[in-house]
């Protein structure tokens, strides 16, 4: 299904372009596609430059975040690449991205994805940490493991402190 979405696209594009060529000319629809590349590329350079470090912190710790800075760029980082992306129906898709009102639904939808997908890499890293194939048994699993963890450091600590305090 996915294929054959990406095949319909690549066809609406080159129907685009020659359209639009017999209009304006086939040198200025290059031109606009090599300008929309490195506008593009500016775009996405200036975006996910400043929040890099932060979203590299979320995967390696696969935590969520909710902040400002990371969800106010998200969507300018979108339109980056789509004006990166050869054509200009893209290009059209970019330009609706910047548009205020726009952006904040793309940034929610975005922010929502991206809560999914570290749900479910959380999800399969516990069901894979319990022992066990599914995932609610495993999470079961983790949090027994997790219990009997904690109730030993309690031990350990009350031991420590009565051991401190019979010595004295």
């Amino acid at each position: 299904m996915a294929l054959l979405l990406v095949v319909f696209a690549i066809i609406a594009e080159i129907a685009v372009w020659i359209g639009v060529a017999h209009f304006i000319g086939g040198w200025w629809v290059f031109l606009l596609i090599v300008g929309g590349f490195f506008l593009g590329l500016n775009i996405l350079r200036r975006s996910v430059g400043g929040i890099m470090p932060q979203l590299q912190q979320m995967q390696m710790t696969g935590q969520g975040t909710q902040d400002p800075q990371i969800a106010k760029k998200l969507p300018i980082a979108l339109a980056g690449f789509l004006l990166i992306l050869p054509g200009l129906i893209t290009d059209v898709m970019a330009v609706l991205v910047l548009i205020p009102a726009v952006q904040r639904y793309v940034q929610r939808a975005l922010m929502s994805a991206m809560q999914k997908r570290q749900q479910s890499m959380m999800d399969k890293m516990m069901g894979g940490l319990g022992g066990m194939g599914n995932m609610a048994g495993g999470a079961t699993g983790q949090a027994n493991m997790f219990e009997d963890l904690m109730r030993q450091m309690q031990g350990a600590q009350q031991g420590g402190s009565s051991r401190s305090s019979g010595h004295q």
